[in-house]
């Protein structure tokens, strides 16, 4: 540990002790430091019989169907961002549980991937330069810049993921540089390995060298991370607008914009190009608590791969009133759409939630939600075919492939997260 002089200076009278001025110093670097998170739990009930294909929004499917679950915990140590010029700080959210498998920011490398019940979800280093209002960068793993909702649970107005944040790019390993030109527009732009969420994956064909019980198996290179250019990355760019006190009822709606594009599939034989773009916003009312919000998403693959792999987009609309201290009701409608990819997919989905904070740091709520498929082809429901073990491996595949059944998905949950 450093001292200046000053310090040293007293030291060597007596006046102070160094062991004194160093303790003093960890623990206002620890005050500094904030550990913070929360334990995320439901229990569900899909309406109906056949679990083996429900709806694919992110964080759910036939693993949470019909029963009680821990969803995940999340562990946050974080020194925020001071007003200095040079400030500097840090965030790590770390996730235990069933939902961290579904993150996917395991660092392994490709079929060597094994998923785990823990995951690194953000880690990054946060730094501000005394660029005009101040230049704030992120270098490490952090959130994808565009999407209306979080992937935090706790932090959205419904339990349940929507068909956009499910194709929206989650995590990536890069720096991204964010500037508040004033207090109505602020931008970013980033530049990162990949748009997939695993950490320090690569676009080009990486070496890997495996030990097999001791045996060590010189490096080879495996196209698992793609076949792209060493040089080629991913590139991401967002612009914020949020309304000002002169706009009166409207003050603090917000329009925000961005796209992302880049080399996704690591951990797949190939992958593709991959763009994304967002644009969504919400809307102050002069209603008092009353809300709404629309946001689009808009995915475009290269098909130069794989021509019947889909384009997708996705439309949805959101309203939250804030009816009393405690209680909040929210509501979401949606639309996808996949073309062309097996004919076609169009999906509708209605979901409505009731929350009451009951408890002191504890959100609670009760949600209910209706997927119909639009153009009429049965997407949910089914059970597993039966296992032909004469058939060997076939066989095994087999028993995993279902057949739908029905045209309608519904489902009700209770879900309660405690944060800390």
């Amino acid at each position: 540990m450093k001292f200046n002089k000053w310090t040293l200076g007293l030291a060597a009278v007596g006046v102070v002790s160094l062991a004194s001025v160093a303790q003093a110093e960890e623990k206002a670097l620890l005050a500094a430091t904030t550990i913070s998170g929360y334990v995320d739990t439901s229990a569900q009930w899909n309406v109906g019989t056949g679990n083996a294909n429900l709806p694919r929004y992110k964080f759910g499917g036939a693993g949470k169907a019909d029963g009680f679950n821990l969803n995940v915990v999340q562990i946050s140590i974080a020194k925020p961002l001071d007003e200095s010029q040079w400030a500097a700080g840090y965030k790590v959210d770390l996730w235990f549980g069933p939902d961290a498998k579904t993150l996917g920011t395991d660092s392994y490398i490709g079929l060597l991937n094994v998923a785990s019940d823990f995951a690194i979800r953000q880690a990054y280093v946060a730094l501000r330069a005394p660029v005009g209002n101040g230049l704030d960068f992120k270098m490490g793993v952090f959130d994808s810049i565009i999407g209306y909702e979080s992937v935090e649970s706790g932090n959205n107005p419904n339990y349940t993921r929507s068909y956009g944040h499910s194709i929206e790019p989650q995590t990536h390993t890069g720096v991204l540089a964010t500037y508040r030109f004033s207090d109505v527009i602020s931008a970013s732009v980033g530049v990162a390995n990949t748009i997939g969420p695993s950490i320090n994956a690569r676009a080009f064909p990486s070496p890997i060298g495996l030990n097999i019980a001791g045996v060590s198996i010189p490096s080879f290179e495996l196209p698992l991370g793609g076949d792209r250019a060493e040089s080629y990355k991913t590139y991401m760019g967002s612009v914020a607008l949020t309304a000002p006190e002169s706009f009166g009822w409207a003050a603090g709606s917000t329009l925000y914009g961005g796209v992302v594009n880049g080399f996704n599939g690591p951990g797949a034989v190939t992958g593709v190009t991959q763009t994304s773009w967002y644009v969504g916003g919400t809307l102050a009312t002069p209603v008092t608590g009353l809300k709404f919000g629309a946001a689009f998403d808009y995915m475009n693959v290269d098909h130069s791969l794989d021509k019947d792999m889909p384009d997708i987009w996705t439309a949805g609309a959101y309203a939250s009133y804030q009816a009393t201290e405690k209680l909040s009701l929210h509501a979401r409608g949606e639309y996808l759409q996949a073309q062309p990819g097996d004919g076609g997919t169009k999906l509708t989905a209605l979901t409505g939630t009731v929350q009451y904070d009951l408890w002191k740091n504890v959100i609670s709520r009760l949600e209910v939600r209706w997927d119909h498929s639009a153009n009429g082809c049965k997407q949910f429901g089914g059970t597993p075919s039966a296992i032909d073990i004469e058939d060997g491996i076939g066989g095994i595949l087999d028993s995993f492939q279902t057949d739908p059944t029905r045209k309608n998905a519904f489902m009700v949950a209770l879900n309660v997260i405690y944060k800390f």
